[in-house]
């Protein structure tokens, strides 16, 4: 069981001074403002997942290895995370803090499994926006023509821009966003379904096209296989916890959140591949996934053009929304005492809107680094470890309800502790099916993280890796 941080709380003399200022004692914990409600909460959280650019970014790998399959597989993808979004929703209200899933397996299942919640938290953080921004260049080629790496580079700039403003501000900008981006998959919905050519038996077929024109039988192996990147495709419903201490009662906003949003996004994202399955012309060109191409080819290339900028501006809000919801994790890793001093002090820095400036530029920057490096690489590594994270917040899910944890007033799921069991399994079993070398890497960088934990943080347990639990979201 982690320590916890607790603000100091004020003087009576101070409590009773009516115009006295609400500031956190000098040695206390910094704490975020409380400025978003649901709405807000809501869009920011929608806009995080992505659902049209990941539609037409994401989702187009997953219809070259599993063709007709892709439609089950992201269906099933979205019945696991209904579990995972029960366990969320329970632990988000229970230990509501900007740290997310660290803070809720620290506080639960131990330091040292939450700091390694944290270490494939920030895998996920850093290697995600700059996988969805690198989708830029293929959207804006109607208008256009740019290098993908330094298109996706340009958008992971203007999203740290963004992210340095006030949060209410970026609700708005991300919400004028979101529309546009529903409408682009709305469009590929309902061409999709009108130009159908295939009945719908054809989503259960397990088909894709071969090498030499022929078709390959989709395993049940490759399903299970890519429901890794299935997992990814709604991940982000988890941006409500993180912004958890920044909502206006937690308590019930935050599984309000995370449940609409999984639900929404599901619907979003999964119609418009339904559609995509019947309508495209052949297995060949589904398999292809030039999603952009067949909609030009059901349409004409003005509706092509509308729907291809409606995708780079949906991308360029979720890099506005990625980098908002990355900086809080860092900015609470250092509140939280996971560095060295100088290196905490530096990551806890609020700007004048509010926002944790230097570490949003942490996560912008090297973002816009990583548009350079190889995309599949990038997308093995963030599939096992968002799975692997999803298992450790399954476990802390189990552990819940005992000692004091079971009276603290939160968000109940349903069907405990059969879903948290029933998660890890499958999770589990889903990470022995991932690549050897995708494992390898998250595993390396796991066990490096592992040894600094082991040569640094433990030593200096009193000191160091202690989550802070804002004292307003415990009553």
């Amino acid at each position: 069981m982690t320590d916890t941080l607790r603000p100091v709380q004020p003087s009576s003399a101070a409590a009773e001074a009516p115009d006295a200022p609400d500031l956190p004692a000098p040695d206390g914990p910094r704490k975020l403002k409380r400025s978003i409600g649901v709405v807000g909460g809501t869009l920011l959280t929608i806009s995080c997942v992505t659902p049209a650019s990941t539609l037409f970014v994401v989702v187009p790998d997953l219809f070259s290895t599993l063709g007709t399959a892709t439609a089950l597989t992201i269906a099933v993808g979205s019945l696991l995370c209904i579990a995972v979004a029960f366990c969320y929703s329970e632990l988000g209200t229970l230990i509501p803090s900007a740290g997310g899933e660290y803070a809720m397996v620290s506080t639960l299942a131990g330091r040292l499994a939450g700091w390694l919640v944290f270490v494939l938290s920030l895998l996920v953080v850093m290697i995600v926006p700059p996988v969805i921004a690198m989708g830029t260049a293929d959207y804006l080629a109607p208008v256009v023509h740019l290098n993908p790496s330094m298109a996706g580079a340009g958008v992971m700039l203007l999203a740290t821009l963004a992210g340095l403003l006030d949060l209410r501000a970026n609700a708005w900008i991300t919400g004028v966003f979101l529309v546009l981006e529903v409408v682009a998959a709305a469009v590929v919905a309902v061409l999709g379904f009108a130009h159908s050519e295939r009945g719908a038996g054809s989503l259960v077929s397990m088909e894709v096209a071969g090498q030499g024109g022929h078709t390959d039988t989709v395993t049940a192996m490759l399903v299970v296989s890519g429901l890794a990147i299935a997992l990814f495709v709604t991940q982000g419903f988890s941006t409500a916890v993180y912004l958890s201490e920044e909502m206006e009662n937690p308590r019930r906003n935050v599984a309000r959140t995370v449940l609409a949003t999984l639900a929404i996004s599901a619907v979003i994202i999964l119609v418009p591949v339904i559609a995509i399955t019947l309508g495209a012309s052949d297995l060949a060109e589904l398999t292809g996934g030039d999603i952009s191409g067949m909609v030009a080819a059901w349409s004409n290339s003005a509706v092509g053009t509308f729907v291809s900028l409606c995708v780079a501006l949906a991308i360029i809000n979720a890099g506005i929304v990625m980098v908002i919801q990355n900086s809080r994790v860092l900015f609470a890793s250092a509140r939280d005492k996971a560095w060295p001093e100088p290196v905490n002090n530096v990551l806890s820095r609020l700007g004048r809107f509010g926002s944790p400036w230097v570490a949003t530029l942490l996560v912008g920057v090297p973002g816009a680094v990583l548009c350079f490096v190889d995309l599949d690489t990038l997308y093995g590594i963030t599939g096992v470890s968002v799975t692997g994270m999803y298992l450790l917040v399954a476990v802390a899910a189990l552990l819940a309800r005992r000692g004091s944890h079971a009276h603290t007033p939160a968000w109940r799921m349903p069907l405990w502790p059969v879903l948290p069991v029933l998660l890890i399994a499958v999770l589990a079993y889903v990470l022995t099916q991932q690549e050897t070398s995708h494992l390898l890497w998250t595993g390396g960088i796991t066990a490096a993280a592992t040894l600094y934990w082991a040569l640094y943080l433990r030593p200096r347990r009193e000191s160091r890796w202690l989550v802070t639990v804002p004292e307003d979201a415990q009553a």
